[in-house]
């Protein structure tokens, strides 16, 4: 007589054969995990208490956008570190991520559009600001706004390693401590307030380097938590208790085919834009010597910064007297940089003073 043994049962309800707690080098073991369908009622807000979460979502959506707009309008670092840490963004993000994984396309579909909404509101909150500012104001130079219009592949990395920590601390019970400092850490709703204020202040390609680092961001939460829910056995869980069929096995992996299609069309950019800031650094140094060189003849002369902006480069210049022409600066930039940027030059009247300290 043949007898078949079933596999104990873990503390969550699942069954230990299914093997994970050997999954993804213990970071999710099995006495810590979480069963699927708490999982799932943290991160689908149409099921359990829909009207609880939708209310919270979308009150916290518009004061974490406020705040991360009126921080962008002020350069204020703290400011914008608070609308992170109540933005409730992530959440759809990350059931997106869940309902690839699970097999269930109605819960990706309703988390992205929540994600789609999201996305709308702040930046058209951003873009009304904006237009209600008093027309000497401009905040397109600050450093909220010039720190994620263009994005390079360290933020993509950054996103990833982040979207593995969030998925990692949701998926066990103990790891809850973390979520607000992963928060800060993954930039989903200040972004979106950088988009709607460069619209409102006429400077659509800085919107749209601050919309390519939300998108990025996105990309890259669903990527990381798809593979972590995988490997901590949510698959598995799904295809055990709904007795999945091969077609749902197969538009799974018809999704996976499309979000690792979406990761190289968001790098692609970002990787444009890591070579473009590590020439215009190379640029900048020589067009600093090339300023030098002008400046030789004019006593008491002297570059005090050298910047790019768009296809301009901005030389700010201190002298207590005239400057030669600048068309001679002009030549002698093209022939160094080969994208041929207008040079504009900030003339400060004056001269540096240096005071010596006593003793010295």
């Amino acid at each position: 007589m043949t007898t078949t043994s079933t596999p104990p049962a873990t503390p969550d309800g699942t069954s230990a054969g299914l093997g994970f707690d050997r999954r993804f080098w213990g970071l999710v073991p099995t006495q810590q995990r979480r069963a699927l369908d708490e999982l799932a009622d943290r991160l689908d807000l149409d099921s359990g208490d829909t009207q609880a979460k939708r209310s919270a979502f979308w009150a916290m959506l518009s004061l974490s956008g406020l705040i991360a707009i009126a921080g962008v309008i002020t350069d204020s670092t703290a400011t914008v570190i608070g609308a992170m840490i109540i933005a409730p963004l992530s959440t759809p993000i990350l059931g997106v991520g869940l309902g690839i994984v699970t097999g269930r396309p109605k819960r990706v579909a309703r988390s992205l559009l929540y994600v789609v909404a999201g996305l709308a509101l702040v930046v058209l909150m951003g873009y009304l600001i904006a237009l209600l500012l008093p027309a000497t104001t401009s905040v397109l130079t600050n450093s909220q706004v010039t720190g994620r219009t263009s994005p390079g592949i360290p933020d993509l990395v950054a996103a990833f390693a982040t979207g593995f920590a969030g998925a990692i601390a949701l998926s066990r019970k103990d790891l809850g401590d973390v979520l607000p400092g992963i928060a800060i850490a993954i930039s989903l709703v200040p972004p979106l307030g950088v988009v709607g204020v460069c619209l409102g202040q006429g400077a659509p390609s800085l919107a749209l380097g601050a919309l390519l680092l939300f998108v990025s961001n996105v990309v890259a939460l669903v990527i990381a938590s798809t593979v972590v829910f995988t490997v901590a056995g949510y698959a598995k869980e799904a295809i055990v208790a709904r007795a999945a069929s091969a077609r749902g096995d197969r538009r799974r992996r018809r999704t996976y085919v499309l979000i690792g299609g979406a990761a190289v069309v968001v790098a692609i950019p970002m990787v444009a834009n890591t070579v473009s800031v590590a020439l215009q650094a190379v640029w900048t140094g020589q067009v600093s010597a090339a300023a030098d060189e002008w400046l030789a003849d004019t006593p008491g002369a002297s570059v005090e910064d050298v910047a790019w902006q768009a296809d301009q480069v901005v030389v700010q210049v201190r002298s207590p007297e005239a400057l030669p022409d600048v068309a001679e600066l002009q030549d002698r930039v093209d022939e160094l940089v080969p994208l041929d940027p207008d040079v504009v030059v900030l003339h400060t009247v004056g001269e540096r003073v240096e005071t010596e300290t006593a003793g010295g």
